[in-house]
């Protein structure tokens, strides 16, 4: 249960330390994990300083102004608003990508997607790779980052979400590398120009049953958007659209490569047809089958 927040009423902090000690006590009475971590991000975004600069001078001043703008920060993680989302950054493969409430925030395990892409042969060589639902772009972006020779397309059907991806790819210098296309699914590529050209294709689909999404926690289900979470009545609504679309972009040999939710791993493997064998499955950290990568049948491809 919340705990009432006992410094509700106090005076502004005069500094440094005693903002710190304050926004810790917001987040602590909020009953927020990881809470001593997360003070230190947010007194950061809110006053630009480091944890470092607390800890050598403990003592600085700070306005009240500085610490009302800082507070509200504290104020909206203490309502479970995701700490990505207040400070406007979430790290993927060890670089920041921005997030709003428009983009899911992307997690650690979807990580293993650009893994099993760079563990394949077309990681080195030119080719087109496509990312369905880009979201932040994270995908997109790093698959263009860390595969040199890669065109990337990234489709969603969200406006807003992909006005983040595409600040995404100014940011880190691959605006020219990825081209973004509003659609569902991948429809914006139906059109037959890349048929049998595309070598990777790459999703992080919606892919929760839609009768647990009111359980998720707070923090995901109260910010985060809901058609990058809801996969349908059993959670595999987007897979059968991935596995229909795609084997007409993809030619001979290329890989279709989604990450895939606790216990969908055998569900996903049966709805596999003849377009496609399964290739591998990578675990995340817990164990969990989390991605699985086909390939797209028949062996006349080379590189």
């Amino acid at each position: 249960m919340m705990q009432t927040d006992p410094n509700s009423s106090l005076p502004s902090p005069s500094t440094l330390l005693s903002a710190y000690q304050r926004g810790l006590a917001i987040l602590q009475a909020a009953e927020v994990d990881n809470a001593d971590n997360e003070a230190f991000w947010l007194l950061e975004a809110g006053l630009g300083i480091s944890r470092l600069r607390v800890y050598a001078d403990p003592n600085a001043r700070v306005r009240p102004a500085d610490w009302a703008r800082t507070e509200s920060l504290f104020r909206r993680r203490a309502s479970r608003e995701p700490v990505q989302y207040i400070v406007g950054t979430q790290v993927f493969r060890g670089r920041d990508f921005l997030v709003n409430s428009s983009v899911l925030i992307p997690r650690p395990e979807t990580e293993l997607i650009i893994e099993e892409v760079l563990a394949s042969r077309f990681s080195t060589v030119d080719c087109h790779m496509v990312d369905m639902g880009t979201g932040s772009g994270c995908l997109a972006v790093s698959l263009a980052l860390d595969c040199p020779g890669a065109t990337v397309l990234a489709t969603d059907c969200s406006a807003p979400a992909l006005q983040v991806a595409s600040e995404n790819a100014q940011r880190h210098g691959m605006a020219d590398r990825v081209r973004f296309l509003l659609g569902e699914c991948l429809e914006p590529l139906a059109a037959g120009a890349f048929a049998g050209k595309v070598s990777v294709i790459v999703s992080n689909p919606p892919y929760i049953p839609s009768e647990q999404c009111d359980r998720l926690p707070r923090e995901v289900r109260a910010f985060e958007p809901l058609h990058a979470l809801n996969g349908g009545s059993n959670g595999l609504a987007f897979y059968d659209r991935l596995l229909a679309e795609s084997p007409s972009l993809l030619h001979p040999g290329g890989i279709l490569v989604m990450e895939i939710g606790m216990h969908q791993s055998e569900d996903v493997r049966r709805k596999v047809g003849e377009a496609f064998i399964v290739k591998t499955i990578r675990r995340d950290q817990a164990g969990i089958d989390r991605v699985i990568c086909l390939e797209r049948t028949s062996s006349t491809w080379t590189v």
